[in-house]
């Protein structure tokens, strides 16, 4: 059974740092054969991609919202991607998924989601 496991979520005022974290285990191919990526959902908003990496690692993209503040990196050696936050603003407020999806039979997994509250 695969399993995409969130954490790091919390409270942090705005200007501060969180570090998420997710780690994978059930996965049917190995770890480096999976497009990685980040969601958000706010109350009340659709669930809006935040960042992505590639299956190797060496390429990464993200939303303009959080570009410069965020940075996503992937361990395949540990199955665990981090989705590094600073310079949090309570428009990052959300839930935060995990995504990964297979590049040779497009199966798409998620996360539970972890909760990420920016204010003061």
């Amino acid at each position: 059974q695969v399993q995409l496991v969130e954490s790091g979520g919390g409270l942090v005022q705005p200007g501060g740092s969180l570090r998420l974290s997710c780690a994978a285990s059930g996965l049917t191919f190995a770890y480096n054969s999976y497009t990685m990526k980040w969601y958000r959902q706010a109350p009340g908003k659709e669930r809006e991609l935040v960042a992505d990496i590639t299956p190797s690692g060496a390429s990464s993209n993200y939303a303009d919202a959080v570009k410069g503040r965020f940075t996503i990196s992937r361990d395949n050696a540990k199955s665990t991607v981090t989705l590094q936050m600073n310079t949090l603003k309570p428009e990052d407020t959300a839930v935060y998924y995990c995504y990964a999806r297979n590049v040779y039979l497009g199966r798409v997994y998620w996360g539970q989601g972890t909760q990420v509250t920016v204010s003061s």
